[in-house]
């Protein structure tokens, strides 16, 4: 006779639960941060145009703030948000704030069309990686790595151009960092849900998720600038 109480499916009832909240969390505070900015960037180009442009030109160093501090309040996030979650769901929502500013300024160089096709790409390449990454049983530790690397090249070769001013290579690298995200993503939803699997019972599960939403949400963004400057570049051909 079985003494042992059959509690099992409960469990895997449970814990599919609380994956599936988990997920519903970070999800949730992604696209929120993608919304608010969208918001940020429409105040900024049609609400406060005349005020933000004379601010910036009254104080210029401003502009390098601007770029600087989303990565500081990224750092602040990976590291403490699982510890306090409030502080960071505001520092996450600070820097969809301040990118939206950024993409406002960057909008003028190209037309509503592409900004439009840019995010209908981004948000349609997102959700399919995203969701890969989230229900595959493939283990994408390595293409994500191989990506991660791929990342730096980039991003050194970037810099590298900035004084070559090579319109074409900026246009092959940004497909390049089209294909990069696309990995990234999906191998991003894949970690935060097996980070949740294995660490949920140590850290808070709203702090993993704001994590998993600033991960996902820089992925989003990237995406968006690199779907961006390739229909921009197409458009000037």
């Amino acid at each position: 006779m079985d003494n042992f109480p059959n509690d099992s499916g409960r469990r895997v009832v449970a814990d599919q639960a609380g994956l599936n909240s988990f997920l519903t969390k970070m999800y949730g505070n992604m696209t929120l941060a993608v919304l608010v900015s969208a918001l940020s960037a429409y105040l900024t180009l049609n609400v406060f145009a005349q005020q933000v442009l004379v601010y910036f030109q009254q104080h210029p160093g401003m502009v390098w703030l601007i770029l600087l501090l989303p990565i500081a309040l990224t750092m602040g996030i990976s590291f403490s948000a699982t510890r306090n979650p409030v502080g960071g769901f505001i520092m996450l929502m600070l820097v969809a704030v301040i990118y939206g500013v950024e993409f406002a300024l960057i909008a003028g160089a190209f037309t509503s069309a592409n900004i439009t096709a840019a995010f209908i790409s981004s948000a349609a390449v997102f959700a399919t990686m995203a969701l890969y990454g989230s229900v595959t049983k493939r283990d994408l530790s390595k293409f994500g790595a191989h990506a991660m690397a791929a990342l730096v090249a980039l991003i050194i070769a970037s810099i590298i151009n900035i004084f070559l001013k090579s319109p074409a290579i900026t246009y092959i690298f940004s497909y390049i960092a089209v294909i990069i995200f696309v990995v990234l993503t999906a191998w991003d939803a894949q970690k935060m849900k097996q980070i949740y699997l294995n660490y949920s019972n140590e850290n808070s599960v709203m702090g993993l998720a704001i994590v998993g939403a600033l991960q996902l949400y820089l992925d989003f963004v990237n995406l968006f600038i690199s779907f961006l400057q390739i229909f921009g570049m197409s458009d000037r051909d």
